[in-house]
């Protein structure tokens, strides 16, 4: 074979020995082979030498929007076992984004919190709040009505109770001012005082975003905050609350399954032995917690189901569908036909909700909130009846596929892309329905396993910015996965599933990585720049 060509385009990769040490490896040589490629196709010749720079200058070069600070909390976590518990992980909120809504609310309520401390001679200088968005949170932030849900923490309000009513009126009247008292003073705050500044920087997550105590122009106080998935919350200088140390220690899929097959339990049970012992809770007081979260999953998709018809919020005037899809399914001739009609339907419903603004539970974010919660409509509200017990079994062990995701990989859509949210969430679903269904441990990691990796490099790019097209039918899908999943585990033979979870949750993370920012939720690419809204 000739190889002159080649030798104009490629760099041997014997000079992998060679690379430039503070460039990540993997990134290098994929961008060594995109020019490469590009080479081939235009006819361009390059060097060696010349190819390999561009690559070195290319794989270095800070992804503007879309970076992740080693400092934060969240990347330390992955060098340790997972200690997050349920109350951290199942989280009531308003949609449509838990990164964008939940998060952003947390942060500007923990910011008031922390300002009625202050000494009473700073208090007496202030003037107003100011709160400042940057990356993701800037730019797709109007579509997602960051800026309300950061004023609604400013004045008062947290996630779990908030009314979605609030948050409407916010909308319909945004000139409204509300007061604030801070000490001895009281100013009005608008929607003004929330700032969409730099989507693009080298920030410390996609998700930044700074809270002022002003007194004039001049911030007397202030404090960087940081979204970073899923409604968790960090900011600059984050001490990590103390818990117990997890009875069955494990930071990988592996360690989770051996634990469960060496001391003949579930994985549900080693789940619950875990929660128990790093919150502290009593297996009783966790249990409620989970059946609470369960009524609160059924209600958003018999909320949703309610509504007959209708135009959700935002420019792309998307009509509301998940009532008409469930009417019809009921007229299927075929009852598979039939389930996988109503299973779409429960998953657009609550997804619906979500898209109003109205209360969703993270599972594990706002953007998936379809998935799990039409699973577990499904396995209730049927012929199956799914009893209490049960339910708390799915609910943790979804809970396990979620941790090892986000103790690995992300939850983010701004970071790793929609695989990050209805990937790690129809993932989640599928090991719920196994559990649901007393499947083996290793059962139980296949389903979860083809689960995630079928939703592998999915990007996230909402139209407008809005949490719609294509996210409300992506969780019908994520649903319907779930259950192909599920299917495929529990009827193949299991020993011989060819890929594990953990090297998929991997692949989840390096996607993320590898994927463009304008494919992570910045509206910037896909659907979004080429839907175009008349």
């Amino acid at each position: 074979m000739n190889t002159s060509h080649n030798d104009k385009t490629s760099p041997a990769l014997a000079e992998d020995s060679n690379l430039p040490t503070p460039i990540d490896r993997r990134s290098f040589l994929v961008r060594n082979a995109v020019i490469g490629a590009a080479a081939v196709m235009t006819g361009r010749t390059w060097t060696p030498e010349a190819r390999a720079a561009q690559a070195e200058k290319e794989a270095g070069a800070p992804k503007l929007g879309a970076t992740m600070s080693p400092d934060l909390n969240i990347v330390k976590q992955s060098k340790g076992p997972v200690i997050t518990v349920l109350e951290e992980f199942y989280k009531v909120g308003p949609g449509p984004s838990s990164s964008h809504t939940i998060g952003p609310m947390r942060i500007t309520y923990d910011f008031y919190q922390r300002c009625t401390k202050l000494p009473t001679d700073q208090l007496a200088k202030a003037t107003g709040l100011k709160v400042h968005l940057y990356g993701s949170l800037s730019a797709t932030g109007k579509g997602h009505g960051t800026e309300r849900a950061s004023l609604a923490g400013l004045v008062g309000k947290e996630p779990a109770t908030v009314d979605p009513l609030f948050l409407d009126e916010m909308k319909e009247k945004p000139d409204q001012t509300y007061p604030v008292k801070l000490g001895e003073k009281t100013f009005n705050l608008s929607l003004k005082d929330i700032i969409y500044d730099s989507p693009k920087g080298d920030f410390p997550h996609p998700n930044t975003m700074t809270c002022k105590l002003m007194a004039g122009d001049k911030a007397i106080y202030e404090q960087e905050y940081y979204s970073v998935g899923g409604g968790f919350i960090e900011w600059k200088g984050y001490t990590p609350p103390k818990k117990g140390q997890p009875k069955y220690p494990y930071a990988t899929m592996k360690e989770l399954r051996q634990h469960a097959e060496k001391s003949n339990l579930s994985i549900p049970q080693v789940v619950m032995a875990n929660e128990i012992a790093v919150s502290g809770k009593s297996e009783e007081e966790i249990n409620a917690f989970l059946d609470k979260i369960a009524g609160a999953m059924l209600a958003t998709v018999k909320s949703g189901l309610s509504v007959k018809e209708g135009v959700l919020p935002g420019p792309i005037k998307l009509q509301s569908i998940a009532a008409t899809v469930w009417e019809r399914a009921q007229d299927d001739k075929y009852e598979a036909d039939r389930a996988i009609g109503m299973v779409s339907a429960c998953a657009l419903a609550a997804s619906e909700e979500n898209a109003r603004g109205h209360l969703v539970i993270t599972a594990p974010t706002g953007g998936s909130a379809g998935v799990m919660p039409a699973i577990l409509f499904a396995l209730v509200e049927s012929k199956r009846k799914l009893p209490t017990e049960k339910v708390r079994q799915g609910l943790l062990a979804g809970a396990a596929i979620g941790y090892l995701c986000k103790h690995n990989a992300t939850l983010s859509g701004a970071e790793g892309g929609c695989q990050s949210e209805i990937g790690v969430a129809s993932s989640m679903s599928a090991a719920f329905i196994a559990a649901a269904m007393d499947s083996s441990p290793q059962t139980l990691e296949n389903a979860a396993e083809s689960a995630l990796e079928h939703h592998l490099g999915m990007t996230c790019d909402p139209v407008a910015g809005y949490v719609q097209v294509p996210c409300i039918e992506r969780c019908a899908f994520g649903a319907v996965k779930a259950w192909i999943a599920y299917m495929i585990a529990s009827n193949e033979v299991e020993s011989r599933h060819r890929v594990d979870l953990d090297t998929t949750i991997n692949t989840l993370a390096q996607t993320g990585k590898d994927m463009g920012a304008k494919y992570k939720e910045t509206s910037e690419g896909g659907l979004a720049a080429n839907l175009v809204l008349c």
